[in-house]
């Protein structure tokens, strides 16, 4: 039986690589900013103390329990602060409701946020039992429910090979039809036990086994690589000569596309890389913050 979903660890939000996005972003007084996932704030906090006093910080981010935190955690710079709760793919519309033109520059930090993974109730969790959900916003009518008990076989073996790089996919989309001919996948711990089971737990995984078909419904669920590369490729459209983007992601699939818009953009003669490679984590933020270990920074310049 399922213990209380309601139930929410204390969430310590870690902002990562902090003072690499900070120096690559530049924020500037006056300057107009976007934080594209503003999540727990942690960033923008940053942010919006080098853009004071007349500067201007969107925050976009589609969780609705992220953005009544940072509501209250950010209050000291509500006169610089704009929250929408909103997917950042709809860059332009956000923009045009403002009446902005043009920034000086954006952050996109992807992924499943802290506050996300430790709200029990919400379904992104592998260890603790939860309803399947994994939706970053609830308004959507799809959740992790519908596609593990819904799709066919095929769709499924499908968005564990291309979303989570899982070669064992059609083992797995396998067991998933299986178990859910007996009674339907309800919760995180059971279809991470079908994930386990269907390729065999071997102690030098140095993930979970679990780990990549969660991260394959999370991003099916949430249209999350679609969102991004469009959202991106508007970015760069919005930003002033000089002004900046940066990119942290934290699998090969966002980084791949991170990277190729920007080669793409360079050759165009928009845009300027500032790191040639990705940055990643230092040993000293990795032991503070272990779940930075897989983050990736990229940076460029608008020509």
């Amino acid at each position: 039986m399922l213990t209380d979903f309601a139930i929410r660890v204390e969430v310590v939000h870690i902002p990562v690589m902090l003072k690499e996005v900070v120096a690559y972003l530049e924020p500037k007084p006056g300057g107009i900013f976007v934080d594209a996932t503003i999540g727990c704030g942690g960033h923008s906090r940053e942010i919006l103390a080098g853009i004071r006093p007349s500067g201007q910080l969107i925050g976009i981010d589609q969780d609705q329990e992220a953005l009544a935190l940072v509501r209250k955690g950010l209050n000291e710079y509500s006169d610089n602060l704009f929250l929408v709760n909103d997917n950042f793919r709809n860059l332009k519309n956000i923009l045009a409701d403002l009446k902005i033109n043009s920034i000086d520059g954006i952050l996109f930090d992807l992924g499943v946020s802290s506050l996300q993974l430790d709200t029990l109730h919400r379904g992104f969790g592998i260890k603790h039992e939860a309803p399947l959900d994994m939706r970053m916003d609830k308004r959507s009518r799809v959740s992790a429910f519908e596609l593990v008990n819904k799709l066919p076989l095929e769709e499924i073996s499908r968005i564990l090979r291309v979303y989570g790089e899982e070669r064992f996919h059609a083992r797995i989309a396998r067991a998933i039809v299986e178990q859910r001919k007996r009674n339907p996948v309800m919760t995180t711990t059971e279809l991470a036990d079908i994930a386990v089971k269907a390729q065999g737990y071997h102690k030098f995984y140095k993930i979970h086994p679990a780990t990549r078909t969660f991260q394959a419904f999370r991003i099916a669920v949430n249209d999350e690589l679609a969102s991004f590369e469009a959202a991106l490729k508007e970015a760069v459209g919005f930003l002033n000569p000089g002004g900046r983007v940066c990119v942290l992601s934290y699998h090969s699939l966002e980084d791949r596309i991170a990277k190729n818009i920007i080669r793409d953009f360079e050759k165009q003669g928009c845009l300027r890389r500032l790191t040639k490679k990705p940055l990643q984590p230092l040993q000293t933020e990795l032991s503070q913050n272990p779940r930075s270990r897989s983050a990736k920074l990229r940076a460029a310049e608008k020509v």
